[in-house]
């Protein structure tokens, strides 16, 4: 991200983070504050399977999730599992539960996300993210950002529940917590007529505020 922004941008910038990237955003403000002006983070990743989260499940839950994550550490098993769900038919099924408005999983979208599944290496990939259970937890990242932050949430999202994200609206470095009512866990993509007029106004607001100082 700080060579994207050193490289291509050529100058500091805002940066927009969806789930997990929200934690790469975060991660990079942390370690590269010179190249960040601020940070928007829309529905973050909670993170409920990282190892310290882990050990608050019930033993049950526990005994599942670190059982399926032995087994997709295992090459041929997980590449086998990788070539099952990167089709176009699970992938419409995946995003019909993550998208409340189902009007947006359109042919295109499905087609984007599967382009990347036939690069060599992506099953791979794919796998080491299910497997990445360590690092930091946004909450652990949140107090120590060195530039503004705006969060916003779709209250429908299934996989990073809207309760349990209310509480992140209490850091100092969050200027902005926005729920979204009705939308699901891609809400850039799912509601940009809600998204990007938000997003627009608060990073011209803080560009004001810049040319200020």
């Amino acid at each position: 991200m700080a060579d994207f922004c050193r490289e291509v941008v050529g100058s500091p910038a805002f940066l927009v983070g969806n789930s997990i990237g929200c934690v790469v955003v975060m991660q990079a403000a942390v370690d590269y504050s010179e190249w960040v002006l601020g940070i928007a983070a829309l529905n973050c990743s909670l993170r409920l399977l990282h190892d310290r989260k882990r050990k608050q499940l019930p033993w049950y839950r526990r005994f599942g999730a670190n059982f399926a994550t032995k087994v997709l550490s295992n090459k041929a098993i997980g590449s086998l599992f990788f070539k099952q769900i990167a089709n176009a038919k699970t992938v419409s099924k995946i995003l019909s539960q993550a998208y409340c408005r189902q009007e947006a999983v359109t042919d295109e979208l499905i087609e984007i996300l599967l382009k990347p599944a036939q690069d060599q290496g992506a099953a791979d990939v794919f796998l080491a993210f299910t497997r990445y259970s360590q690092g930091p937890l946004p909450e652990d990242l949140l107090p120590i950002l060195p530039c503004p932050t705006i969060i916003l949430w779709g209250t429908k999202d299934p996989w990073e529940p809207f309760e349990l994200s209310k509480e992140w609206a209490n850091f100092s470095t969050v200027e902005k917590f926005i729920p979204l009512e009705g939308i699901g866990h891609c809400p850039q993509d799912e509601a940009p007529e809600l998204v990007n007029p938000i997003l627009r106004d608060w990073i011209l607001s803080k560009r004001l505020l810049l040319k200020k100082r």
